[in-house]
Parts: C-alpha cells; sequence; structure tokens
C-alpha cells in the first residue's frame, strides 16, 4: 500500500507534465514561439517560471544539506538572500530594461544581446560557448539530488533514476518548447509551495516540535578555523563562519543576474503588469521555497552522524535524504514530487536555453552564414540538441556519482561562477551605460571562465594555500562571488580607460527607453493635476460643458509618460 501512494503520485504527475506538452505542440512551431513563447507569457507564469527555475534539487539536497550543516540556522540568511537579491531587486533592476531592449535588438538570446548591442559576432561566439561548456554540469548535478531520494523512496537503482527524468523532461520539452515549461513551471511550483511546507512541519514534528528542535540545536558545538569551540554557533544569528556565508550569499543571490537561464525569463514577459505582478510573486515563492528549504537544512546534525572529518557520514549530499527517511509514505511522496518538480523545471529551462543557443549563436552563424536556417529547421535543431543536452548530462550525471571530489555544490558552483562572472557585469551594464566597449565584455570572459577554472583545478588536485586570502577564493563558490566583483569593478574602469566609439549607434539602441507612451492616472500622477480638479465638477454656464466633456474626468484623462 505505502509504494502503490509513492507510484500513484509519479504516475498523476508525469501525466499532466506529458499533456501540458502536447497541449503546447501547436505553439513551438516557430523559434518565437519555441523559445520565447511569442513573448505573450503572462505574470503568474513569469514569476513561477523564474522561481522554479532558480531551485532545484542542487538548493533542497546539496546546497540546503552542505550549508545547513555547515552554517546551521544562518543558513537561512541564504534563502532570504535568493529572495530579496536574486529575484526581488533582479526583477526591478533587469526586467523591465531587459523586456524593451531584447524586442528593440530583436534578441531570442543572451549571446545574440550581446552581438548587436556591442556590435560583435566574436562575443556572441564565446558566448554561446561557455553557455554550452558550462550548462551541463550544472545540468548533470540536478540529476545527482534527485536519483538520491528517489534509491531512499523506492530503491530504484541511481542510473534508473536518472534516465527516467531525462526522458520525462525530454518530451515534454521538445513538444510545447518554452510555453510548456512556462506552465508545467507554474504546476510544479505549487507542488513546492505546498510541500515544502509540510515536510517542515514534519521534520519538526520528529523531535517535538519547533522550539525543541532549536533547544537540540544549540547543544551543538562548532570549531573554528582557530580551534575555538563556539557553543549554540548553529542557533546564532549568522553561524559559525560568516565570510563564508557571505560568499554563499553572493554567489546564489546576485549570481542569477548572469544566468542566461534566468535573464531569458525577463524576455518573454508580456506586459507592464506582469512586472509588477511577477516581482511580488516570485519574491514571495523564493521567501517560502529557498528560506524553507535552508531553515531545514539547518538541522541537519540533528538526523546525520558526524565523520571524524567534522563532515557527515555518506557526505552533504546525503544530509536532507537522511532527515527525511523515516517520514510517513504519503510525505515521502510529497518530498520526491517536490524535488522532482523542482528539478524538472530546472532541467527543462537549461536544456532549453542551451539548444536555443547553440542553434542560434553558434550553428546557425557559423556553418550556415548567410544562407540562414528557415524557422522550421532552427526549431528542428533545437529540438535535437535538447535530446543531446540532456543526454550528455545523464551520462555525466552516472559517471559523477562515483567520483569522491566534487559532490553537487561544487558542480554547481563551478557552472554558477564562471556563467555569473562572465556575463552579469556586460549584462547589466548594457543595459544602463551607452559607452560599455567590447574590450570590457572581452576581460569579463576571462576572468569569469579564468577564475572559477582555476578554483576547479585546485580542488581536483587537491591544491592548498597557506596564505588565508588564496585558500578562501579556492572554494569555488567564494570564487565565483569574486568573479562576479570582479567584472563589476573592472567594467567600468576599462570604459573611462578605451570607452566604445560608435555613439550614433549606441543612441539608437538607447533610443528604446525614450518611446513614449499614454497612461492613465489611476497609473502615474501628472504634476500640478489638482489644478485640473474644477474641470472635473459640473459647470453651470453652457459654455463649460462641452469642454469638461471633451477633456473628460481626472480618471479618465490621459499623459505620456516615458517607459
Amino acid at each position: 500500500m505505502d509504494m502503490f501512494i509513492k507510484v500513484l503520485f509519479l504516475v498523476i504527475f508525469f501525466a499532466v507534465m506529458i499533456g501540458v506538452g502536447v497541449y503546447c505542440r501547436r505553439q513551438a512551431t516557430d523559434v518565437n514561439g519555441f523559445v520565447l513563447g511569442n513573448r505573450s507569457v503572462g505574470p503568474w507564469l513569469t514569476a513561477f517560471a523564474f522561481g522554479t527555475s532558480y531551485f532545484s534539487a542542487v538548493i533542497f539536497v546539496g546546497y540546503a544539506g552542505q550549508f545547513g550543516w555547515r552554517f546551521g540556522l544562518a543558513s537561512t540568511w541564504i534563502g532570504l538572500g535568493n529572495a530579496f537579491i536574486g529575484s526581488l531587486l533582479a526583477w526591478n533592476i533587469l526586467g523591465r530594461r531587459t523586456r524593451v531592449m531584447t524586442q528593440h535588438l530583436d534578441s531570442a538570446t543572451m549571446p545574440d544581446f550581446f552581438c548587436k548591442r556591442y556590435d560583435s559576432k566574436a562575443l556572441k561566439i564565446a558566448a554561446s560557448v561557455i553557455i554550452f561548456v558550462f550548462l551541463i554540469p550544472y545540468t548533470a548535478s540536478l540529476y545527482n539530488g534527485l536519483s538520491r531520494l528517489f534509491n531512499m523512496a523506492f530503491g530504484i537503482p541511481y542510473t534508473y533514476c536518472v534516465l527516467a527524468m531525462a526522458v520525462l523532461t525530454g518530451v515534454y520539452v521538445v513538444l510545447g518548447g518554452y510555453m510548456a515549461t512556462a506552465i508545467n513551471d507554474f504546476i510544479q511550483g505549487i507542488i513546492m509551495l505546498g510541500g515544502i511546507v509540510a515536510v517542515i512541519v514534519a521534520v519538526m514534528n520528529v523531535h517535538g516540535g519547533l522550539s525543541e528542535t532549536i533547544a537540540l540545536l544549540s547543544r551543538e558545538s562548532a570549531t573554528t578555523s582557530g580551534g575555538n569551540i563556539l557553543n549554540g554557533a548553529y542557533t546564532s544569528f549568522f553561524g559559525p563562519d560568516i565570510l563564508s556565508l557571505i560568499g554563499v550569499v553572493i554567489l546564489t543571490s546576485l549570481g542569477t543576474w548572469g544566468l542566461p537561464q534566468m535573464v531569458q525569463k525577463f524576455y518573454a514577459i508580456k506586459s507592464e503588469k506582469s512586472i509588477s505582478t511577477g516581482t511580488i510573486v516570485s519574491t514571495f515563492f523564493a521567501i517560502i521555497v529557498a528560506g524553507g528549504c535552508y531553515f531545514l537544512g539547518g538541522f541537519g546534525r540533528l538526523f546525520g552522524e558526524m565523520g571524524q572529518d567534522g563532515k557527515p557520514v555518506g557526505g552533504y549530499d546525503a544530509v536532507i535524504p537522511t532527515m527525511l527517511e523515516n517520514l510517513s509514505p504519503i510525505l515521502i511522496g510529497i518530498v520526491v514530487i517536490l524535488v522532482l518538480s523542482a528539478s524538472m523545471s530546472t532541467l527543462s529551462s537549461l536544456v532549453l536555453t542551451s539548444s536555443s543557443v547553440l542553434t542560434l549563436d553558434f550553428i546557425n552563424p557559423v556553418f550556415f552564414g548567410k544562407k540562414a536556417m528557415d524557422e522550421k529547421k532552427k526549431v528542428l535543431w533545437m529540438r535535437v540538441f535538447i535530446v543531446f543536452f540532456i543526454a550528455v548530462s545523464a551520462v555525466i550525471a552516472i559517471v559523477q556519482v562515483q567520483s569522491p571530489v566534487l559532490f553537487i555544490s561544487q558542480m554547481m558552483g563551478v557552472s554558477w561562477g564562471a556563467l555569473a562572472g562572465a556575463f552579469l557585469a556586460p549584462f547589466l551594464y548594457g543595459l544602463y551605460m551607452r559607452r560599455v566597449p567590447k574590450a570590457a565584455v572581452w576581460a569579463n570572459y576571462v576572468l569569469g571562465v579564468g577564475i572559477s577554472m582555476a578554483s576547479f583545478i585546485c580542488n581536483l588536485m587537491g591544491v592548498t594555500f597557506e596564505n588565508p586570502v588564496l585558500e578562501y577564493f579556492r572554494s569555488p563558490i567564494n570564487a565565483g562571488m569574486l568573479a562576479m566583483l570582479a567584472g563589476i569593478v573592472i567594467t567600468p574602469v576599462i570604459t573611462l580607460i578605451a570607452p566604445a566609439k560608435d555613439k550614433e549607434r549606441q543612441n539608437q539602441i538607447f533610443a528604446c527607453y525614450d518611446k513614449k507612451v499614454t497612461v492613465s492616472y489611476k497609473q502615474a500622477i501628472e504634476e500640478g493635476m489638482e489644478e485640473a480638479a474644477p474641470e472635473t465638477q459640473p459647470e453651470p454656464k453652457p459654455a463649460a460643458k462641452p469642454a469638461a466633456k471633451s477633456s473628460g474626468s481626472a480618471k479618465k484623462r490621459k499623459k505620456t509618460k516615458t517607459r
């Protein structure tokens, strides 16, 4: 009976996901429909697509397990940073400008944006290669976290879990493209919201409730790098290692501003209302899901067994599954669907981004040149590459599980660091600064990839440093933070030294922000509006009535405003 309940949940879930893919297949006939949903995705779908692409099994299993173990309840700050920096600020600073400029430039991908914004096909090709290389390990890490939970819940071997997830995700993305992904993200997001709340309540009840569980955790002591003992550190405000905590918050929060699969959600925004609604919804979603995941992971030490090296037995990736293995069959079924939803939504976003970038920004310009592919061929190539990306990442995931070096968070840290380090600054400044030169973009590419790969090689070869600063940045997480912050600093410096020369072209690009739109007073209040108020009152003079009628009430009067 227990197994029947779990299997029933899975069958219903998979049937709905594939059904949505079949339903959306008619909208995925050309590039605009397949990649951007015809730029007509509403506020709720856009907000949930952003949130579910943000949070996956990497967060729930890998990051929540590792950083909950290291920082205790202070790891909740990571989730709050994701909500307010990675969602709220991202929507406010990037959302509208991204939507306006990418439509003005007729850009469907991030490499294409760099090409048209900075007038360089070489930047476009280089960006597509970076995305191709560094999204694959990120994609592979999704399988890892999910498959560990499947093994715990069903006893199914890891390899079969990976293959099943790969096939099912591939089916609905290949069929329905971005719109199928967005609708499924909305469904999966609802599951994630309800699931994380139910799981937290159930786990807290294992030790008698929230207060008792926190009291137990407060008895755990931490040892600093200097050998000092900190009592109650895992229930303190900033935890036992605030510097490392800051690095994680910056990478996982600010990093989303430069990830192509996240930024591309802004390309498909339908209207102004979608931005305001999407900002609120995605922030709320992040508070519940990300905050809940890291809060739950903060109690990992009460459930896992610590080894002699101070790390959990079985590794960081085993912390969350260990916390959940004794829950009721229904709750385990909810957990599996929760993490499956998180993983499949992110996986679909990643493979759609990877395939579109490789097709539009590499294959088409490099191999077809002036004889560009027609719409049907482009969509066909993207579907082929979706299958290719899913297959390659699945193979890496199966091979990687045997590696003792690269656990989930390391794989994700390398990918995030390289992508965000390379793209965040040139994309952000490209939306706001007219004079950014190509040299600044190239510098960001080199720094982002170079710093992240240096960290990766040091960890792979077991290199350590006596210098505390170098040792701090040896971590893929901290290296990614360094790459992003370095790009933000050097881009304006290079702009001052070697500004872009084609001012006329820059003015044409930024002209999209100067277009006028007409809005009502309920959307924007005009200065001096109170002086016109008497016109809305009945006038005794017959001559005044036509004027009042033609101008209308203050509520209906229109004004011109620059967006």
